[in-house]
């Protein structure tokens, strides 16, 4: 993960400065909520506070907005992202199958990151890649014609190489910050 640059306060410097920017006009608690996101690559619960201390919004409102836009996140991204396609193509040929080889091989639901932050597991409308039904996308790569075993294989392969890279990656922890 880039780590962003941060104030002295340790905030990272985009968000203060967004926070700073804010005037009382009204419709700016989803661009804060964005400009916490794009900083931290999600919004921790430090920035809800600050953006209900200078907004003047409570805690539960600010929540109440991150939990009704899926856009939001509360916790990291893991260092892998998982999509799979749940569209129509991918459905009639065992996406469901593959959706639960992952949840029981991740030990997560989607929309949920494995505890060692290596994984995060979601479950898209379209990949657009119906001739591969059933798909998923680990990050920007795309794995078509599915099976249980083939999955496994995939997971174990991307673990091995998060525990590669985990000797090697210092504190970074291979956090992820982009937005899904």
């Amino acid at each position: 993960m880039i780590e962003p640059e941060e104030s002295a306060r340790g905030v990272p410097a985009a968000f203060e400065q967004m926070l700073w920017r804010y005037r009382g006009e009204p419709g700016m608690l989803i661009p804060l909520l964005q400009a916490a996101q794009e900083s931290y690559g999600y919004v921790p619960e430090s920035a809800i506070g600050q953006i209900s201390d200078v907004t003047g919004i409570p805690t539960a409102e600010i929540c109440g907005v991150i939990t009704f836009y899926k856009q939001f996140r509360t916790k990291p991204l893991g260092k892998h992202i998982i999509r799979l396609c749940k569209g129509t193509a991918c459905h009639v040929v065992g996406a469901e199958t593959i959706g639960q080889v992952i949840a029981d091989d991740l030990a997560v639901a989607p929309d949920e990151t494995t505890e060692d932050g290596v994984f995060t597991y979601m479950v898209v409308a379209c990949l657009g890649c119906c001739s591969l039904a059933p798909a998923l996308m680990i990050d920007d790569q795309t794995h078509g014609r599915l099976t249980p075993q083939s999955v496994r294989k995939l997971i174990r392969q991307y673990r091995r190489e998060a525990a590669k890279g985990a000797g090697n990656s210092g504190a970074n922890g291979g956090a992820r910050s982009a937005t899904a």
